[in-house]
């Protein structure tokens, strides 16, 4: 049943490569702290150790997100400096900005940045975009009612420059380019792939539209995805692409350890997704707040803000589409979690069961955090040399 489901997802999609997974590990930089100290150095020395353990026992990308102001969550505020470092220090595994927040950067900046650990990697970079939160906007002096214009007009503008040969110039509602000549172009040709973060069924409509790949971070049962996921395949049939060619892929997220105690491995890997998205942070409370008072001021939410004030405001609704609301993780047994697919945890044979939730929906790479503050650094490496070793022959 499980091979004729399959067969026909392949035939729906009319692509090549659905029956083959891949893997990405997808890091926030966390670690276990006290008293939310973090140390930074050992934090940066075992995110290094373990993405190079990665590249050797057979992962297939590396993913960086960009957060500011979110202590304890993500320490991972400048991700091209570690994304240029592992560029030196990993041979095959291919590295993702997971994503940029565009509206945080001047296009031309990224476009060279971008291209330049293109080069230092050899060709192996992934370039994914986002509008982050809020929150963190704010804090940067953006308006976020203007970050979806705003990332829309840069993510037209970055590949147009990567296309360009000699003089580039812009004239648009947020960005000015005089004349220029703009260096370096990527050593990828036309340039590397072009993802978006996604949470809603706008963003996902957006990734079709514009031809690039989707990382999906919703956190519920892969199986509520399944409608986004076809959704996705058939809209990007007609897809404008922004870039040189469309990146027809789709990413689900998930949190993943792999151990030989079946249930230990269950335990941990359920204890780092409701802690991941659980209220306790320390960002939580002031978040909340000023969520507040900018509903007070705006006397409204902007459609393509929706999703986040109605995951920090005490809102039901998971409008990722990924099934069970955030706030009932913290109610659902380690078992569930992983035979729903929730997350993907478990001896090696379980996680082979929760990589096929993904699969059968039609995904082609699961981004797994194995690092979290809930997981020792020892404990991360083990969980991915036996993920590595184990389950991800099962799927090539």
């Amino acid at each position: 049943m499980f091979v004729l489901l399959m067969l026909d997802c392949q035939k729906q999609a009319n692509y090549v490569g659905r029956l083959i997974m891949k893997f990405g590990l997808l890091y926030e930089m966390q670690r276990p702290h006290i008293d939310y100290e973090v140390d930074y150095s050992s934090l940066i020395d075992e995110t290094i150790e373990q993405c190079r353990l990665a590249d050797e026992v057979g992962f297939d990308h590396l993913w960086f997100v960009e957060h500011h102001f979110l202590t304890t969550f993500s320490g991972s505020s400048a991700p091209e400096v570690v994304i240029s470092a592992l560029s030196r220090l990993t041979k095959k595994i291919r590295i993702g900005f997971g994503v940029v927040v565009l509206p945080n950067h001047h296009p031309i900046q990224i476009s060279e940045r971008v291209s330049m650990v293109d080069h230092l990697s050899g060709g192996r970079v992934e370039f994914g975009v986002g509008r982050s939160s809020p929150y963190e906007q704010l804090g940067l002096g953006i308006d976020p009612r203007d970050t979806r214009e705003i990332m829309e007009e840069s993510l037209n503008i970055i590949p147009e420059i990567w296309q360009t040969k000699g003089l580039y110039s812009h004239k648009g509602k947020h960005f000015d380019i005089p004349e220029r000549e703009i260096l370096p172009k990527p050593k990828q040709s036309p340039h590397p792939p072009i993802w978006m973060a996604c949470t809603q069924a706008t963003s996902y409509e957006m990734a079709a539209e514009k031809g690039i790949g989707v990382l999906s971070f919703g956190s519920g049962a892969p199986a509520g995805m399944k409608e986004h996921v076809d959704n996705y395949r058939e809209n990007i049939k007609n897809a404008n692409p922004v870039g040189g060619f469309v990146n027809n892929q789709w990413a689900n997220f998930t949190l993943g350890h792999c151990g030989y105690d079946d249930q230990e491995a269950k335990e941990i890997g359920a204890s780092a997704i409701k802690e991941f998205f659980g209220p306790n942070r320390p960002y939580t409370a002031d978040r909340a707040d000023v969520y507040e008072k900018l509903l007070d001021s705006w006397g409204g939410v902007p459609e393509h803000l929706k999703a986040n004030f109605s995951r920090f405001l005490g809102g039901e609704e998971d409008l990722g589409g990924g099934g069970a609301p955030r706030a009932m993780l913290g109610e659902l047994p380690a078992e569930l979690l992983a035979e729903r697919g929730v997350i993907v945890a478990g001896n090696p044979e379980s996680c082979i069961e929760g990589v096929r939730r993904h699969q059968e929906i039609g995904a082609d790479q699961l981004l797994l955090i194995m690092q979290s503050d809930q997981v020792s650094h020892e404990k991360v490496m083990n969980s991915i040399e036996l993920f590595g070793k184990e389950v991800i022959p099962s799927f090539k």
